[in-house]
């Protein structure tokens, strides 16, 4: 399985200051279209085909892989991806929260595992690199942000 995790301050010094309400909309907007946060081509595809008072499902094509995604909203604090179909199997989920100062801070963590692959092999051992490494989740994080701030700059959330 593949556990990994990340925590960012959402103001840092010398950033625009976000509130829990500006990086809530960012959110909601990345999980109901993906395009408009991940680099250019990455995602070629994003459309929510069913929406419920507790979800929504949505169907995109991602880094050349299809899948499908239920997705909650717990509102102003926390976006779960659960993977329905596609290449892995499990959740992720990026989290709104304050640290002790009362500080926002944005944090993602996931539990997954590889569709048919063996638990703990080759595969999954180089997929937890790329989840923990330089450019995993801390990196997607830190884009979050600013493409929130740029969204927000250009009126469109």
């Amino acid at each position: 399985m593949i556990y990994s995790t990340a925590t960012v301050p959402v103001n840092p010094p010398g950033e625009t200051t976000l509130t829990r309400a500006q990086v809530w909309k960012g959110l909601e907007a990345k999980a109901r279209d993906a395009r408009l946060f991940l680099p250019v081509g990455l995602c070629t595809r994003c459309d929510v085909t069913e929406e419920s008072a507790t979800h929504f499902v949505r169907e995109a094509t991602i880094g050349g892989e299809t899948l499908r995604e239920i997705i909650t909203l717990e509102p102003q604090r926390k976006v779960t991806f659960f993977q329905a179909t596609g290449p892995r199997e499990g959740a992720i989920v990026n989290e709104v929260s304050e640290n002790d100062a009362g500080d926002l801070q944005l944090t993602f963590y996931c539990y997954l595992g590889l569709r048919d692959r063996q638990p703990n092999g080759p595969e999954e051992q180089a997929e937890q690199g790329r989840f923990d490494g330089e450019q995993g989740y801390k990196a997607a994080l830190l884009s979050t942000l600013k493409r929130t701030r740029e969204l927000l700059a250009e009126g469109l959330l």
